[in-house]
């Protein structure tokens, strides 16, 4: 057979079977659209633009004053008197929580968590309590986010709770914030739980925290985020800084609920700094940059201030995501010290150090930070990661089983030395993706769960590493 016969025979041939071979075309591009997104969903959700510039100065100023008003709030302090001690207060914040619920129909449950205890700084049995508000989710109520804040306060001598101690900053204002936060947070539906929470006995050693850790371990909450705020009214530094637009947000790198087996896995295969606080942090500043203005989020790679602690820590110690937010320039004269004027100098945690408009941005941020979270859809759950001695990346994951308004997940990747995530691609509604032609030992990545709102969950790094 010569050339042209046999291009002559192949043509025929193609004519002959043009219907099937169009059909087949048709089917197959019809089950690629199927499988692969033709456009992502909104990352911006305008809602959350209203949220933050809902929290009011004013609010959080009476809020502060009347705390104030009850003269100490020391955990070891008066608890039968309705206007001095750490009862009358705590009796105050539940009563807020609850005209609060009233407003929004019911939609707080408030309850009291108490527990006793006893320790260095405790010396007989003491009862810790805490005032908790809980906005149940619409769609998965086991899913929680969260907003702490610390009703105790002292002087200088940690076991002084009858001389006045004010904790105006430290820490009625985190207090006024989740207070507030509620206020503002109540007139929406949620498809996750928020969490508002009092707690106490940070000073004496974190038992507030410790109580509601285990509750929520008892409860089987999924808790997804706990946002520790502990001093977010100060912009007057020892320093001599003034600052009133950038905030620190503290997360530990690795877990310290880690596993030797799993410290051993993030050894070979990285997650240093990926754990879920940190991506969490990576996630409040990511909200920051969108829906605030003038604010900027300092991320501090360490668990707290330098040797010392907070409220956050008996939830990571539980397994769970916890960040601390706080203030950029702290001032050590208006911290744990008795009210006094010294060599020219005042001390004392007094009302005159908080500035207002300052506490409501920062509570703002909490709030936006609540809201997305707990419209998006929960994290990913088994991210795994395959690419050794390959060409590409595969990452694979599982879908949540829980009812939930997932749409969709989006890949994000960045260089090993980059403190953010730099790319990001929508891959639809899957459960694995391949990157091709991208290294795996170039880049770190992650997954995260998109909804059809404009929110996206914090990003889960693959592995126990970064689990949330």
């Amino acid at each position: 057979m010569n050339r042209h016969s046999f291009t002559a025979k192949r043509i025929v041939s193609v004519l002959l079977v043009t219907g099937t071979l169009a059909c087949v075309l048709f089917t197959t591009s019809s089950s690629a659209q199927s499988s692969a997104p033709t456009a992502a969903p909104s990352q911006e959700d305008m809602r959350l633009y209203d949220i933050a510039t809902a929290p009011s100065a004013d609010r959080l100023r009476s809020d502060v004053e009347k705390l104030v008003s009850f003269g100490t709030r020391h955990s070891l302090s008066e608890t039968e008197s309705d206007t001095q001690g750490i009862g009358a207060a705590r009796r105050w914040i539940k009563n807020e929580f609850e005209r609060i619920s009233a407003d929004c129909g019911g939609c707080l449950e408030v309850i009291i968590l108490s527990d006793t205890a006893t320790g260095k700084r405790i010396p007989h049995p003491t009862e810790v309590v805490n005032v908790i508000a809980i906005q149940r989710g619409t769609l998965e109520p086991k899913r929680v986010v969260m907003m702490s804040g610390d009703i105790d306060s002292r002087v200088t001598d940690v076991m002084d709770s009858t001389s006045i101690s004010p904790g105006a900053n430290d820490n009625a204002s985190g207090v006024a914030g989740a207070i507030e936060a509620a206020r503002v947070l109540s007139k929406y539906q949620f498809a996750g739980t928020i969490i508002y929470a009092a707690l106490s006995g940070e000073e004496q050693g974190l038992y507030g925290g410790a109580a509601l850790a285990q509750y929520a371990k008892d409860q089987h909450w999924q808790v997804q985020a706990v946002l520790n705020n502990d001093m977010i009214g100060n912009i007057e530094g020892i320093n001599g800084v003034i600052d009133n637009h950038t905030v620190r947000v503290f997360s530990e790198g690795v877990r310290i609920a880690e596993t030797a087996e799993e410290a051993k896995q993030r050894y070979f295969s990285g997650g240093e700094n990926d754990s879920a606080s940190r991506n969490l942090a990576r996630k409040i500043k990511t909200l920051a940059d969108q829906y605030m203005t003038n604010l900027d989020v300092m991320m501090v790679y360490r668990l707290d201030r330098f040797g010392r602690g907070g409220h956050h820590l008996p939830f990571n110690k539980a397994g769970f995501p916890a960040v601390r937010i706080m203030e950029t320039n702290e001032n050590y004269n208006r911290q744990h010290q008795d009210i006094r004027v010294e060599n020219g100098i005042a001390y004392g945690d007094v009302i005159e150090g908080v500035d207002f408009d300052f506490n409501a941005k920062l509570t703002a941020l909490n709030a936006i930070s609540l809201a997305s979270m707990a419209w998006a859809p929960a994290p990913p759950v088994s991210v795994t990661i395959e690419g050794k001695v390959s060409a590409s990346t595969t990452l694979k994951w599982q879908h949540n089983t829980e009812p939930n308004n997932v749409v969709g997940y989006r890949v994000f990747w960045r260089l090993t030395t980059e403190s953010e995530w730099q790319h990001s691609r929508y891959v639809g509604k899957v459960n694995s993706f391949k990157l091709e032609n991208m290294v795996i030992d170039n880049y770190l990545y992650g997954v995260a769960s998109v909804s059809a709102n404009g929110n996206t969950s914090p990003v889960v790094f693959p592995g126990a590493a970064g689990a949330f």
